[in-house]
């Protein structure tokens, strides 16, 4: 068995915070009515391996998983997700439908060999829409007991979910997941936070281990940073100060 294969069924477990980054596409009223950070800005505002230290990589964007795109390859596209009602219908419909039409960024950063792995993703909405999707997937994780993603054609791995606090925000929705796939111990460590416009879904990934520590400073550096550059904080409903005055001002650098 690979070393990295155990991963790619916890990789599918990032799709879980991706419901909170808005699965439909934008009105045009909403997009001409509110300015939203440009998906350049939501770059900038990644995490970067420099960011979290020396032995950290980031792989080729080719094999970064992006939510938009649909699901992790080794999920079943047609039911990657069962057990947890309520999550487990909006991840179904979030990977089975095309990628919104929303400022978004996507980064999966790698520790050495591959293991612990960060996966971050920011997407920027209308506050009102925003906060609907981030209510409604903050709600499914934490009603969230068990949920079983497919592994690949003959495995599925199911992992016990359970609360968990990440950062400072103790009302910041995050989850620990725990599974086993052939033998191999999987564990997961999810969170979403707001920040005005714009969602962040941060997940902390290892095999053989479970750092909640760890998992806790990565979130951290991931917040502070998001903060820095969008110029607003944490659980704010307040519009980031870093977005274009006007929706024809451009980009700024």
């Amino acid at each position: 068995m690979s070393l990295t294969r155990p991963f790619h069924a916890l990789t599918a477990a990032a799709v879980v915070v991706a419901v909170a980054l808005g699965p439909a596409a934008l009105p045009a009223s909403a997009a001409t009515a509110q300015p939203l950070p440009s998906a350049d800005q939501l770059k900038s505002a990644l995490l970067t391996a420099a960011d979290l230290g020396p032995g950290w990589t980031e792989p080729p964007v080719t094999q970064s998983p992006s939510p938009s795109a649909g699901a992790s390859p080794s999920a079943s596209p047609s039911n990657p997700v069962t057990g947890c009602d309520a999550l487990s219908a909006l991840i179904n419909m979030y990977v089975t439908r095309p990628g919104a039409a929303i400022p978004r960024a996507e980064t999966e950063l790698d520790g050495p060999n591959g293991n612990p792995m960060v996966t971050q993703a920011l997407a920027a909405e209308p506050s009102d829409q925003l906060a609907t999707d981030f209510n409604s997937a903050a709600d499914a994780l934490k009603t969230c007991h068990t949920i079983t993603f497919n592994a690949g054609p003959s495995d599925t791995v199911t992992f016990t979910v359970s609360p968990v606090t990440l950062g400072d925000r103790k009302d910041a929705p995050a989850v620990h997941l725990d599974g086993t796939l052939a033998g191999v111990r999987l564990n997961g460590y999810v969170g979403i936070e707001r920040f005005g416009t714009v969602a962040m879904a941060f997940g902390y990934f290892e095999r053989q281990g479970s750092n909640e520590q760890a998992a806790s400073m990565e979130y951290r550096t991931a917040v502070a940073k998001v903060e820095r550059s969008l110029g607003t904080k944490a659980g704010s409903t307040t519009a980031p100060t870093a977005v274009p005055a006007t929706p024809t001002e451009g980009r700024r650098v």
